[in-house]
């Protein structure tokens, strides 16, 4: 019986694979619309916020054009990238076959509709416009909370409950912008949260373990610290830290714990050996993204400690910097591994690393220069890395895998 149900389970698959090949490229994996939509959109996002700035747009928005560039950031780009990671990250969490097709042509068209109702947001109306673009994420919190259940794998349910706490963040958004409820921000710093949170947990688990596996071919004599005592009280901090600056933005019991948050990361992050791997930068650019969440913690935490430091300049450190540049190691190394080619960075991949680190650093560092020319520099340069991703890796997530024609 045991023989019979392994055989079935083998034709299964086999069928499950055969579908897949007759689908479009870009319905196949979750990761191919999701990380060609963020970026692209990223870029448009970065480029309005610079034109309105100046002056030179108007934006026929949900919210002012300020509220509009911190949602879209968060809540439309960095989703985006969220969706395509996770989606692609469940199948091998769970052995259950991966979201393709029409459910995932449903799911990015549900994003699509969200960008369109918050760039015309005064033509719909609060309701509407909440009611469309707040779909998405709660659509994805469902469905990445029905595979892990599904799957019994337990172990992914809280990086699964963050997604749903981004749903809920920009719920209280909606209702802060559309209705004028006075909610302080919250939705805007529970994403950051949640998206930091995110990056603790799963970068903490995928920066040691690529590190590894390329020192190891490598043979080298030292290696990545495995998981221990260091990591665990690392989280548990990062995870206090979060919640109190989520509900206490300013108190300095809260600005200790993010300082003491981002030196916790940075103790973390120098037991995994990064410093070895600077002949790789497909590599290195992991530690860089890890790096700037345990700066940006650290900065917000001084910030809050009423140091000279701006807490603007530690949020950008965060957002431009950790989300950014994280995001972008993900999307290079996962659409390359993902579609058969080889796990190294070529020059374009170079250009976009240095350019979203320079960006980032012009970023953070420009709420401290009177002169706005830093700021409309940073904007390009991390607007450029995003850009460039999509001209540089948008062909290979819209083409069948050269090796093999199943990816």
């Amino acid at each position: 019986m045991g023989e019979a149900g392994e055989a079935d389970r083998r034709i299964g698959r086999k069928g499950e694979r055969r579908r897949t090949q007759e689908l479009p490229p870009i319905l196949r994996h979750g990761f191919r619309p999701f990380f060609l939509l963020g970026p692209v959109f990223a870029a448009f996002a970065v480029l309005c916020w610079l034109a309105l700035l100046a002056d030179l747009a108007v934006l026929p928005g949900a919210a002012d054009p300020l509220a509009w560039h911190q949602h879209e950031m968060l809540f439309g780009f960095a989703s985006a990238v969220v969706a395509g990671f996770i989606l692609t990250a469940i199948p091998n969490w769970t052995g259950r076959l991966p979201v393709n097709g029409l459910p995932l042509a449903a799911l990015a068209g549900l994003w699509i509709a969200g960008r369109i109702a918050m760039f015309a947001g005064t033509l719909l109306g609060s309701a509407t416009t909440a009611l469309i673009e707040g779909t998405f994420l709660i659509v994805l919190a469902a469905l990445v909370g029905r595979e892990i259940v599904s799957g019994g794998n337990w172990r992914n349910l809280v990086p699964a409950t963050l997604i749903a706490w981004l749903a809920i963040g920009n719920a209280a958004f909606h209702l802060e912008h559309g209705y004028g409820l006075a909610l302080d921000g919250i939705g805007t710093r529970l994403a950051i949260a949640a998206l930091a949170m995110l990056i603790g947990m799963i970068g903490g688990r995928i920066v040691p373990s690529f590190t590894r596996n390329w020192l190891v071919k490598r043979q080298a004599a030292a290696l990545p610290s495995p998981f221990g005592i260091v990591d665990k009280l690392a989280l548990i901090t990062l995870a206090i830290a979060l919640l109190g600056w989520v509900f206490l933005p300013e108190s300095r019991s809260v600005g200790f714990f993010l300082a003491v948050a981002g030196v916790a990361q940075m103790i973390r992050l120098a037991r995994w050996q990064g410093w070895r791997c600077v002949a790789e930068p497909l590599v290195l650019i992991l530690h860089v993204g890890y790096g700037w969440l345990g700066l940006g913690l650290l900065l917000l935490g001084l910030a809050n400690l009423a140091s000279p430091f701006s807490d603007l300049a530690a949020l950008h450190a965060l957002t431009t910097g950790a989300f950014g540049t994280m995001m972008l190691a993900v999307m290079t190394r996962a659409t390359l591994g993902h579609t058969g080619r080889a796990l190294t960075a070529d020059g374009w991949t170079l250009l976009i690393y240095a350019a979203v680190t320079l960006g980032a650093l012009a970023r953070t560092i420009s709420p401290l220069i009177p002169d706005e020319t830093w700021l409309e520099v940073a904007g390009l340069l991390w607007a450029g890395a995003f850009l460039l991703f999509a001209l540089t890796y948008g062909p290979m997530l819209l083409r069948a895998n050269p090796k093999r024609a199943g990816a």
